[in-house]
């Protein structure tokens, strides 16, 4: 997706976005992206990847109270103001597993972050991945990716020392001891957003696209990043044969988007909803409705501030001032989408529509803000996962009903196989 950074205009208009002192930092939300791991890096030393049998590489497994034993509950706000908790709980036994790979999000000041999770990273887990724990065991690695220090230093027209490769190798190699010590023959869901969602479209070309193991890929969810289709989808693009969802019961498919409010679509410097090869397309599929129809978003929006000194200050939420005091609200009925092909872009257009007597205000976030002003080529980057991470959890649990049918049918009917 940052290819485009090479043009001198998108350079300058971020050089000049990021040149401001940056605001204090303060808790952790979703981050910035990073140039796109799926796309092929020069070639540089081989790296010892982290050892991922050694349970405290991992931000989140089944098997040890981490990060993602974290609250998660949430509050309802009506249109009239009323609120209504909910609690939330992992689920048991669930039958699948999820492979979550986090954005940028590192605070470390080297280019590559180190494989100690500090608070940022502890947090993202909850504001992107917990609530997949009500349809799925996760997983979470630890990885040494490009960090915010070096994005930014980029974005100012730098050129630090990142190494694409090694957060490739590490989340490679956690996968690989997944599959090994913990899959034991489930079906599990790949979900990743930003610099976490091209590395694993990196990982599914590469190791799954293809391969037997691409049974057991129930689906891949990728956010924030460039997932490359033929117009109309062929078969070409970032995968073979991988195609994209296109209802609940689908298994063995991606869903893939960047959101833009639908009143502000992608400008033409857009670093998201546009492919990096003549006669593709970017791929979108609308996690409120995966037929392409126009669907509401079950949004599950963060209330604590942010990380990224970019972003703007967490909304009020309701006119009134009500005490929020779980770690996201949901909106019913405020938020739909649609994915839209606009010239060259394709892209979810997210339309924000209160009643006119409606006690929340509809002011969202997600935008990366630049001398007090949202700039519109990121669109609502910092909150894809966010606005339909509802939706996302229902689709998840859909598809694994789906999964579990299927293999049944396979048991009862190998031939059908060959």
């Amino acid at each position: 997706m940052w290819r485009r950074l090479a043009a001198a205009m998108a350079v300058a208009t971020l050089a000049a976005a990021c040149g401001q002192k940056p605001a204090p930092e303060t808790a952790a939300a979703p981050a910035a992206p990073v140039p796109d791991a799926s796309v092929s890096a020069p070639a540089v030393d081989p790296v010892t990847p982290v050892d991922y049998s050694r349970p405290e590489n991992w931000l989140c497994r089944p098997d040890v109270k981490d990060a993602c034993e974290e609250d998660a509950s949430v509050t309802s706000i009506a249109a009239n103001g009323k609120l209504t908790k909910q609690s939330f709980a992992p689920a048991a036994d669930p039958p699948i597993d999820c492979f979550y790979v986090y954005p940028t999000i590192s605070r470390d000041a080297s280019p590559n972050s180190d494989a100690v999770a500090g608070p940022e990273e502890a947090a993202i887990v909850r504001v992107q991945a917990v609530r997949f724990g009500a349809v799925c065991k996760i997983y979470a690695p630890i990885y040494r990716q490009v960090t915010l220090p070096a994005l930014r230093q980029m974005l100012a027209g730098d050129n630090p020392a990142t190494n694409r490769d090694m957060a490739y190798a590490d989340v490679k190699a956690a996968f690989q001891r997944y599959l090994a010590a913990d899959n034991k023959g489930r079906g599990f869901v790949l979900i990743g957003h930003d610099q976490g969602a091209g590395i694993l479209a990196r990982l599914i070309a590469s190791e799954i696209d293809g391969k037997p193991v691409a049974d057991q890929m129930i689906s891949a969810i990728l956010a924030g990043t460039t997932l490359e289709i033929g117009a109309p989808h062929d078969g070409g693009g970032s995968f073979k044969d991988i195609g994209l969802c296109v209802s609940s019961e689908d298994i063995n498919c991606a869903i893939a988007w960047a959101s833009f409010r639908s009143d502000a679509p992608p400008p033409a410097d857009s670093l998201f909803g546009i492919p990096r090869q003549d006669g593709m397309r970017a791929a979108c599929v609308n996690p409120a409705e995966l037929d392409g129809s126009r669907g509401q978003l079950k949004a599950m929006l963060a209330t604590g501030p942010l990380l990224v000194s970019e972003s703007a200050p967490r909304p009020p939420w309701t006119t009134d001032g009500a005490t929020i005091d779980t770690p996201f609200v949901m909106l019913p009925g405020m938020l739909s989408a649609q994915c839209v092909a606009q010239g060259p872009f394709n892209y979810l257009a997210v339309t924000i529509s209160p009643d006119p007597a409606d006690k929340r205000t509809d002011v969202i976030g997600g935008e990366v803000i630049a001398n007090g002003a949202p700039m519109p080529n990121w669109g609502l980057h910092l909150i894809d996962m966010q606005l339909a991470l509802g939706n996302l959890v229902d689709v998840v649990k859909a598809q694994s009903k789906s999964y579990a049918s299927r293999a049944i049918s396979r048991a009862q009917h190998p031939a059908d196989d060959k």
